[in-house]
């Protein structure tokens, strides 16, 4: 275990971005490839200064993350793209390049997906016998994990409180996946829709995605780890699976890392949305750890089911959902019933001084004009030929070279 720290010391953020190609857009597994080109050799992990790039379960989709824990959530943006300019400019020859938004928008899974085949494709490859992992849920899903230290039980208990508390909401600010091959899946949220499922063989991994109300070390292993490590033992003949790598709820405990991993955040089209995004997700958690809305007590009584509720519906219906749970409400100072799009709107106005001016316009341009879902379908203004839709995702592909907001 490494160094230890306290609430909002320092941070973690990775982002996936698929590989695609160049002219057609077609899913291109050579993530191996790009990582070869950058290292001399191929290795999983490449140390890129501040960044550091890795590979993921399937062979087109590459891991961009802090290179350790940062101080510095403001130099990210900046940090990032680099990263993904260098990125684009070593996938010219492979004539391909990165694609933002957490779906493919064409991608077939049951035909396109190859999974990593280099190092810890052991893992990978019992994840696929058990699971299958060509499906939508495991092989076209790209999103953008918040890491948040803990120190203690008694930070895990603040923290774990705050987070359960503001993931029914993240996908309201932050869905990106409206289309799944070819079509509008009535759902802004198609990432989040898949995950709930595609682990069903083995419920106790994904729950009901809301974490239990669970604030310690030892019930979480009770409550959480030990039912994933009894469900998974008969079907991990090797041994080689991890409870930590198991548990697939929307946010994950690492105590081993003594901190907790967000992962409903759906990738946006470039990083100063994405940035943007967990700048205003942190400042929302740390003013409710800091208990000026709402005690902790009262954070901690929410049982799982109503935060699946509001979870579902953000998931449908993105910052038109309609959040009518008043007890729920209370807990941000709200006294009526409104769609989750102004619940942001209230929490923005009252962490702005806290962000800076960098990502004020990126914050607020999620915040009137819609969820990068939205943005999308208000693009494609109902025309879901494979040529509009093309027409629409090469924008997207521009707007991650340049680091700029879609606003069609």
């Amino acid at each position: 275990m490494g160094k230890k720290y306290h609430l909002f010391e320092v941070f973690g953020i990775e982002l996936e971005y698929m590989l695609v190609g160049r002219s057609n857009l077609k899913i291109m597994p050579v993530v191996d490839q790009l990582l070869t080109l950058k290292n001399g050799e191929l290795t999983s992990d490449v140390d890129n200064g501040t960044i550091a790039w890795s590979n993921e379960l399937v062979a087109h989709v590459v891991e961009l993350k802090t290179n350790g824990p940062t101080k510095n959530l403001n130099a990210l943006s900046e940090e990032f793209h680099k990263n993904i300019m260098e990125i684009n400019t070593l996938l010219g020859s492979e004539n391909c390049m990165l694609l933002p938004t957490a779906a493919h928008p064409f991608m077939n899974p049951l035909t396109e997906t190859t999974l990593w085949q280099h190092s810890y494709s052991e893992v990978y490859a019992l994840y696929n016998r058990i699971f299958n992992c060509k499906g939508h849920g495991w092989s076209n899903v790209q999103s953008t994990h918040i890491n948040l230290p803990f120190y203690d039980d008694a930070e895990f208990e603040k923290l774990h409180a705050a987070i359960r508390i503001v993931l029914p909401l993240i996908p309201a600010l932050c869905a990106s996946s409206p289309i799944l091959e070819g079509q509008n899946t009535g759902f802004k949220d198609t990432r989040l829709e898949y995950y709930k499922t595609n682990q069903k063989e083995i419920p106790e991994m994904t729950g009901h995605v809301i974490p239990e109300n669970i604030f310690s070390k030892k019930d979480y292993e009770n409550i959480i780890f030990n039912p994933i490590n009894k469900a998974i033992k008969p079907h991990d003949t090797e041994h080689i699976l991890d409870h930590y790598f198991l548990n697939s709820r929307g946010a994950i405990a690492r105590f081993d890392r003594s901190a907790i991993e967000i992962r409903l955040v759906d990738i946006q089209e470039c990083p100063m949305a994405d940035i943007a995004i967990c700048v205003l997700i942190i400042e929302v958690l740390k003013l409710l750890v800091s208990e000026k809305l709402s005690t902790l007590e009262r954070q901690k009584i929410f049982e799982v089911v109503p935060l699946f509720d509001i979870l579902n519906s953000c998931i449908k219906y993105g910052e038109d959902a309609i959040i009518s749970n008043l007890a729920y409400l209370k807990l941000f100072g709200i006294n009526k019933a409104c769609n989750s799009q102004n619940i942001w709107k209230h929490l923005y106005s009252l962490v702005k001084p806290d962000i800076e001016d960098m990502y004020h316009q990126a914050i607020e341009t999620i915040l009137n004009r819609g969820t990068l879902s939205t943005r999308i379908l208000d693009a494609l203004a109902g025309n879901f030929s494979e040529s509009n839709i093309k027409k629409v995702y090469f924008e997207l592909a521009q707007c991650l070279q340049k680091n700029k907001m879609f606003t069609p």
